[in-house]
């Protein structure tokens, strides 16, 4: 299984496609500094600007020489291998992402490398959301083209009082929240954000469709949250990767501290101060004050709990 995993994040992941479109530009005599960044910020994570043409440019990853030229005579491919296809069955019988309706085509006969059963979950709750209820899959699907399509929704929901709903919104986002199992929806209605479970959703209906270019978050419910992070043993790549799924801007400092600030919902506030306080001091806490004080608290409550206790001995 590490084999597999380390085929599909270093080989065939979003590094290798950003470097093969790269090196195929550089084949065809194409390739120049604008385009390479252009490539990277295409095909790549935002943050991969920092990384990816500084490597090549100074060759600690070999494959450019200085006029931009590569050694290759022909264009990267990228062939799948029946360990890739079997993992890719495995990866699409995940019932979160069958969801999504992806294309398994060519995949039909192959055995699954393994089933969904073999994983034990430790660190999330057990009430995550119903993905085989055809109520919930019709519901996901709907708010998923929704979200695509820039459409408009009515949406009938439960609210956490039990009590019926009904909203008229513009979709921004789905999340997922892996520590709840559960997918949210991020709306905007009468200005306001809301972010609502998607299995307290009971009915959805497609509205008209609006111009997501003209359409601003809210930040109401949000909280910017900034930190320092001192990249040590490749922290920065681990922290990206962390904190993906949020949305966030990266500012290079120096040559080994960056300032990463990201924007978070109040609700999710314990579940980022554990991530945060997973990297020890690389990462650093600047603001909010709050959070801050949230996050002494924490690690003071956990100093007293681990110190040894103190006894009084007992005169004989």
């Amino acid at each position: 299984m590490e084999a597999t995993g380390m085929v599909f994040s270093e080989i065939y992941g979003s590094y290798f496609q950003v470097l093969s479109a790269i090196l195929a530009e550089a084949v065809e005599g194409r390739l120049t500094g604008a385009s390479l960044t252009e490539r990277v910020r295409e095909k790549a994570f935002s943050e991969s600007t920092l990384a990816i043409p500084a490597a090549l440019r100074q060759k600690q990853w070999p494959l450019l020489d200085d006029m931009m030229h590569t050694v290759l005579h022909h264009k990267p491919t990228m062939p799948v291998t029946m360990l890739e296809k079997r993992w890719l069955k495995a990866l699409l019988s995940d019932p979160r992402i069958a969801l999504f309706a992806p294309d398994t085509t060519g995949l039909e006969d192959v055995e699954p490398l393994y089933s969904p059963d073999v994983f034990v979950y430790y660190d999330r709750y057990n009430d995550g959301d119903p993905y085989s209820d055809e109520t919930y899959i019709r519901c996901f699907r709907t708010l998923l083209r929704a979200v695509r399509e820039g459409r408009c929704l009515q949406i009938g929901f439960r609210s956490r009082s039990g009590a019926a709903r009904r909203v008229v919104c513009r979709p921004y986002q789905l999340e997922y929240s892996a520590k709840d199992d559960k997918f949210r929806l991020l709306a905007v209605s009468e200005g306001r954000l809301h972010m609502l479970n998607v299995a307290r959703i009971r009915t959805c209906e497609l509205l008209e469709p609006y111009d997501p270019a003209a359409f601003s978050l809210p930040r109401d419910k949000e909280v910017e949250l900034t930190m320092l992070l001192h990249d040590e043993r490749n922290a920065l790549e681990r922290v990206l990767l962390h904190f993906s799924h949020f949305e966030k801007t990266t500012r290079k400092l120096d040559e080994q501290c960056y300032e990463i600030k990201l924007w978070y919902d109040k609700s999710d506030e314990t579940e980022l101060l554990i991530r945060v306080l997973s990297f020890g001091p690389m990462l650093e806490v600047r603001a909010p004050a709050d959070f801050l004080a949230h996050l002494k608290r924490r690690i003071s409550a956990q100093r007293e709990a681990f110190s040894p206790k103190q006894t009084t001995p007992q005169k004989e």
